[in-house]
């Protein structure tokens, strides 16, 4: 039986107001971890979302 792994994107609202999202996809735990490091930093509206291999998110509009 294979094992699948879910990947994972982040995206976010930095101090300034300006919108990101992550540039590599992350297991669960590495997205939570790169999570309360942004929290640290003050940004807001953090999303941890699915994806699938090899897509990245976009910024949200």
């Amino acid at each position: 039986m294979a094992i699948k792994m879910q990947n994972y994107g982040i995206r976010w609202t930095d101090a300034e107001g300006k919108e990101h999202a992550s540039a590599v996809s992350y297991d669960k735990a590495s997205a939570e971890d790169r999570k309360a490091e942004l929290v640290a930093a003050k940004c807001k509206d953090i999303e941890i979302l699915p994806t699938k291999v090899g897509e990245l998110l976009t910024p949200r509009a």
